[in-house]
Protein backbone atom coordinates (compact mmCIF):
# COMPACT_ATOMS: atom_id res chain seq x y z
CA UNK A 1 0.00 0.00 0.00
CA UNK A 2 1.54 3.31 -0.94
CA UNK A 3 2.38 6.44 0.92
CA UNK A 4 -1.30 8.52 1.25
CA UNK A 5 0.46 11.59 3.16
CA UNK A 6 3.72 11.86 0.87
CA UNK A 7 6.18 10.24 -0.88
CA UNK A 8 8.73 9.54 1.95
CA UNK A 9 8.18 6.50 4.11
CA UNK A 10 7.65 7.42 7.79
CA UNK A 11 10.23 6.76 10.36
CA UNK A 12 9.60 4.26 13.59
CA UNK A 13 10.35 7.71 15.95
CA UNK A 14 9.25 11.08 16.07
CA UNK A 15 11.53 13.95 16.65
CA UNK A 16 15.66 14.72 16.36
CA UNK A 17 17.89 12.70 17.13
CA UNK A 18 19.02 13.45 21.13
CA UNK A 19 22.31 11.47 21.17
CA UNK A 20 24.29 13.91 21.40
CA UNK A 21 22.72 15.44 24.29
CA UNK A 22 23.84 14.52 27.59
CA UNK A 23 21.59 12.68 30.32
CA UNK A 24 20.18 15.46 31.31
CA UNK A 25 17.53 15.92 28.59
CA UNK A 26 19.14 19.41 28.20
CA UNK A 27 21.22 20.54 25.28
CA UNK A 28 25.06 21.73 25.91
CA UNK A 29 25.63 25.31 26.52
CA UNK A 30 28.52 26.74 24.23
CA UNK A 31 31.93 26.79 25.48
CA UNK A 32 33.93 24.63 27.93
CA UNK A 33 31.98 22.68 30.41
CA UNK A 34 33.22 23.40 33.39
CA UNK A 35 35.78 26.50 34.43
CA UNK A 36 39.62 26.01 33.87
CA UNK A 37 41.37 25.44 36.52
CA UNK A 38 45.02 27.72 37.08
CA UNK A 39 47.64 25.08 36.14
CA UNK A 40 50.75 27.04 38.32
CA UNK A 41 48.25 27.41 41.42
CA UNK A 42 47.35 23.14 41.46
CA UNK A 43 51.53 22.29 40.95
CA UNK A 44 51.81 25.37 43.65
CA UNK A 45 54.85 27.38 41.77
CA UNK A 46 56.03 30.42 43.38
CA UNK A 47 58.01 31.62 40.67
CA UNK A 48 57.54 31.09 36.69
CA UNK A 49 60.98 30.72 35.01
CA UNK A 50 61.55 32.84 32.17
CA UNK A 51 64.81 30.54 31.17
CA UNK A 52 62.25 27.89 30.66
CA UNK A 53 61.03 28.55 27.03
CA UNK A 54 59.97 24.93 26.55
CA UNK A 55 56.91 25.60 28.93
CA UNK A 56 56.70 29.26 27.95
CA UNK A 57 56.14 27.98 24.66
CA UNK A 58 52.74 26.56 26.10
CA UNK A 59 51.23 29.99 26.01
CA UNK A 60 52.50 31.46 23.24
CA UNK A 61 50.40 30.77 19.61
CA UNK A 62 52.40 29.89 16.52
CA UNK A 63 52.58 33.76 15.49
CA UNK A 64 53.93 34.93 19.05
CA UNK A 65 51.52 36.43 20.74
CA UNK A 66 50.55 35.79 24.34
CA UNK A 67 47.46 33.70 25.12
CA UNK A 68 45.05 35.44 27.90
CA UNK A 69 44.64 33.68 30.91
CA UNK A 70 40.72 33.45 30.07
CA UNK A 71 41.99 30.42 27.51
CA UNK A 72 44.62 29.26 29.72
CA UNK A 73 42.49 29.55 32.48
CA UNK A 74 45.10 31.01 34.79
CA UNK A 75 44.74 33.17 37.45
CA UNK A 76 45.78 37.19 37.79
CA UNK A 77 48.40 36.61 39.84
CA UNK A 78 50.50 33.77 37.78
CA UNK A 79 49.19 35.47 34.41
CA UNK A 80 50.79 38.62 35.36
CA UNK A 81 54.13 36.50 36.63
CA UNK A 82 53.61 34.66 33.07
CA UNK A 83 53.55 37.56 31.18
CA UNK A 84 56.49 39.40 32.60
CA UNK A 85 58.53 35.94 31.89
CA UNK A 86 57.74 36.04 28.41
CA UNK A 87 58.71 39.41 27.74
CA UNK A 88 62.02 38.84 29.44
CA UNK A 89 62.53 35.61 27.06
CA UNK A 90 61.74 37.51 24.49
CA UNK A 91 64.12 40.64 25.44
CA UNK A 92 66.86 37.34 25.80
CA UNK A 93 66.14 35.49 22.83
CA UNK A 94 64.39 32.77 23.56
CA UNK A 95 61.17 33.48 22.34
CA UNK A 96 60.28 34.86 19.31
CA UNK A 97 58.38 38.49 19.73
CA UNK A 98 56.41 37.71 15.85
CA UNK A 99 56.68 35.16 13.36
CA UNK A 100 55.55 36.60 9.83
Amino acid sequence: MPNETGSRPRSSHSGGDRGSRPEGGRPRRWGPPRRKVCRFCVDRVVDIDYKNASSLRNFVTERGKMISGRSTGNCAKHQRMLTRAIKRARNLALLPFAVV
